[in-house]
């Protein structure tokens, strides 16, 4: 009997242990392992839709990873906030055999705002773990379930945004309602799996064995090549208000309704605003002016509550409290606007890098921020109405070039914002260079930044900061290996185009190399180009070059008595389909001139240009460094 119990136990022992033992990397193929930091072993996205304003969303992710640089997908989250409940939400973690080490309950998870130090209003939190193991490899299992008190939303699918992560097993589902069948567009999908699941449609799309693409610099946007499926309803609710997305005129009339009677300011500001304004005739100048009045009227917070990251707060509640997020200070221009008679139209936008192409017959929620459009009968103006210090109809990198949708009084119409063309973005620089006979240097320079290169290491953002921070900006910024500040100056010398303009009064130490009777020195004063493309076997992708620009430099080196150089290097020209590169050095009795001349064209080019382009490159670094050796007569 003794014997049957104990061999029985060891069984069920044995049939425990079977169970558990259920990601070991032995089961990974090789390919997928080589040159991964971590591979997908599972990841399914499950989304239902349960009625107009209520969905749930089931996910499962199981990752091994293989080393430490791809540690970061051990540390999990998943948020929540007043619409959003987590139902669930566990993680294991697993040996290379495939044994557990962990198990992670919900109480196990670290709760917190999602933004706190951001914003001040805000609801938005998440469940957090740091599952991080010492030795490698290792297998971390996460799975939580959501429910969604709204259906604006739904999950788009990218198969990867990791080059590095391979994928053994993945797959999306979408589960709806026959009377609520999402729109979907797919990009390098096959068509899903049709099923009926208990009386509801299911879309399931499945991918086995994947190895990503290597991400390649200078590259268009992923969107281009890697496969994606975009998803939106048709019918929504959010946190009570309903609303269509199948064009964007009925987006926009959704969110019109947010924004309905909430474009009231105090009395005494309209006042302020007619006062501003009587004297002027120009509309794009009355504009300006109130721009300048918000400007120095509010400040920027984040507002993240419920219906709040789509809905303004009221007008009069930042006139009175005079903060808002980009929404409400929006909202609340366009009424400084409506106080002076001016139409300045609710605009929602992608802000950030990398912008999502925006598909025109595929309306839904590509966006996170907001501005306002001014049309005038001249031309239009774009307002960024987050920054104190933002140039009057500047948009920049920010916002601009991108598609956004502008809401009007009959609904909404997608609008492209400015593209800062190349020859508008430029650095004209100027300096005198006095050298002397032990090799140090002074030096006065002046440079005008203009269009997109206001932006140049953030100098723009520098304008209003304490003299402490823009000294740091130019010791940053300032590509010379040794030098002292004597004394500097930031300011903004038009703000139309715009323009900054920076003073610089330099020492430079140990400027030109001293031997004997030669000194040797770079004449590119501190515009030298260092960048060379990563070498290739063979490109894949096109090549993008998302900004044009012009660079001038004119430097002017003013000898000691009895020192000329002992030859001038031939004047350097490079030209290619990406751009134009001259350089030229010439002596005349003020000494040493030396003029640089870059113009970089944007555009997309053929991959097979790429060789090409490095070309380029190369000698654009090559000639940026020439030496020049001076010799003493005496």
């Amino acid at each position: 009997m003794k014997s049957s119990l104990t061999i029985s136990i060891l069984f069920l022992s044995i049939g425990l242990f079977a169970a558990e033992n259920k990601y070991p990397v032995s089961d990974i193929p090789d390919s997928l392992k080589n040159g991964m930091y971590a591979v997908i072993r599972e990841e399914s996205n499950v989304f239902t839709i349960l009625d107009k304003s209520h969905s749930n969303i089931q996910y499962h992710y199981v990752i091994t990873i293989l080393k430490a640089t791809g540690r970061s997908n051990a540390i999990l989250s998943v948020g929540y906030d007043k619409l959003t409940k987590i139902k669930s939400v566990k993680a294991t973690v697993y040996d290379a055999l495939g044994n557990v080490v962990k198990k992670v309950k919900t109480s196990d998870f670290i709760d917190q705002s999602s933004i706190s130090g951001f914003s001040i209003y805000e609801d938005n939190r998440q469940k957090y773990i740091d599952l991080r193991q010492a030795s490698y490899p290792y297998t971390i299992e996460f799975e939580y379930e959501l429910d969604l008190n709204y259906l604006l939303f739904i999950p788009s699918f990218y198969l990867y945004d990791d080059d590095e992560v391979s994928i053994q097993k993945k797959s999306y589902q979408l589960v709806y309602p026959t009377s609520l069948k999402p729109r979907y567009r797919g990009t390098f999908v096959d068509d899903p799996e049709k099923q009926i699941l208990s009386g509801k449609e299911s879309l399931l799309w499945t991918f086995n064995n994947f190895v990503p693409k290597k991400f390649e610099a200078m590259s268009p946007t992923i969107e281009k090549y890697i496969p994606r499926i975009l998803v939106a309803p048709v019918d929504f609710e959010y946190d009570g208000y309903a609303g269509t997305m199948n064009s964007w005129e009925n987006f926009g009339k959704w969110q019109l309704s947010l924004n309905k009677g909430r474009d009231e300011i105090l009395p005494e500001t309209i006042e302020k605003v007619k006062s501003l304004t009587k004297d002027v005739n120009d509309d794009r100048e009355k504009v300006k002016i109130l721009y300048k009045y918000l400007q120095n009227k509010t400040r920027y917070v984040s507002i993240q509550l419920g219906i709040g990251g789509w809905q303004p707060f009221e007008a009069l509640t930042v006139d009175k409290l005079s903060y808002g997020d980009c929404k409400a200070l929006s909202n609340y221009m366009i009424s400084l606007l409506k106080a002076a008679d001016i139409n300045g139209y609710y605009t929602v936008i992608y802000g950030g890098s990398n912008p999502p192409t925006v598909l025109e017959d595929f309306p839904k929620s590509y966006f996170n921020h907001v501005i306002v459009t001014v049309p005038l009968e001249k031309d239009t103006v774009w307002l960024e109405c987050t920054s104190q210090q933002n140039p009057f109809g500047y948009l920049g990198n920010f916002t601009g070039n991108r598609s956004a949708m502008m809401v009007t009084e009959d609904g909404a119409r997608l609008i492209k914002t400015p593209v800062y063309k190349g020859e508008n973005n430029q650095q004209l620089r100027s300096a005198e260079v006095i050298l002397d006979v032990n090799g140090n240097a002074q030096a006065q320079i002046q440079t005008i930044y203009s269009g997109l290169q206001i932006e140049n290491d953030g100098l723009d953002s520098y304008l209003t900061k304490s003299a402490d921070d823009q000294k740091k900006w130019v010791q940053n910024s300032t590509a010379i290996p040794a030098f002292d500040i004597v004394n500097f100056k930031l300011n903004m010398l038009n703000e139309e185009t715009p323009e900054i303009g920076v003073s610089l009064a330099l020492k430079l130490n140990r400027f030109a190399s001293v031997s004997g009777k030669r000194f040797f020195f770079t004449p590119n004063l501190m515009n030298r180009s260092n960048f060379i493309p990563e070498k290739l076997a063979e490109r894949k992708t096109d090549i993008v070059i998302k900004t044009g620009y012009l660079d001038i430099d004119t430097i002017r080196y003013k000898l000691p008595d009895n020192v000329y150089p002992e030859f001038l290097p031939d004047t350097q020209k490079h030209t290619s389909r990406f751009g134009e590169y001259e350089s030229s050095f010439q002596m005349d009795e003020n000494g040493l001139l030396y003029i640089r001349k870059i113009k970089m064209k944007e555009g997309e080019y053929p991959a097979s240009t790429y060789q090409e382009l490095t070309d380029f490159y190369k000698s654009l670094n090559k000639s940026d460094n020439i030496k020049i050796v001076l010799l003493s007569k005496t």
